[in-house]
């Protein structure tokens, strides 16, 4: 045990505050929000419109979902989204392609 006591003599500043705002992890997404789904919106209906069938419209709606979610975690998904879209919309197209592909070589095998 130490039996020394020694003071220390203690003294003070004043008191100094300062204000500390923590930068948010991504902008201010409200505005974003509803400028995000009308450009989603519109891109899809060009989309569906130049769909050469009916089937592709489950598909590129998903597409369209997948590249919105993907987007959406960027900090700039307004200028980012357009681009994954069309390269989601690509790969569902190619898909589709090569479905339709398979299935006529696939009767063709079954009617011989």
């Amino acid at each position: 045990m130490n039996r020394r006591k020694t003071q220390v003599p203690t003294r003070f500043a004043p008191e100094t505050r300062f204000e500390l705002r923590p930068n948010p992890p991504a902008p201010f997404r409200a505005f974003q929000e509803t400028e995000f789904e009308r450009l989603k919106t519109r891109l899809l209906a060009e989309q569906l419109a130049e769909a050469p069938t009916a089937e592709l419209n489950t598909p590129l709606r998903r597409a369209a979902n997948e590249a919105a979610a993907l987007a959406w975690v960027t900090l700039y998904p307004l200028l980012v989204f357009p681009e994954l879209f069309e390269e989601k919309t690509r790969t569902v197209v190619r898909q589709a392609e090569r479905q339709a592909r398979i299935y006529t070589d696939s009767l063709e095998l079954v009617a011989v």
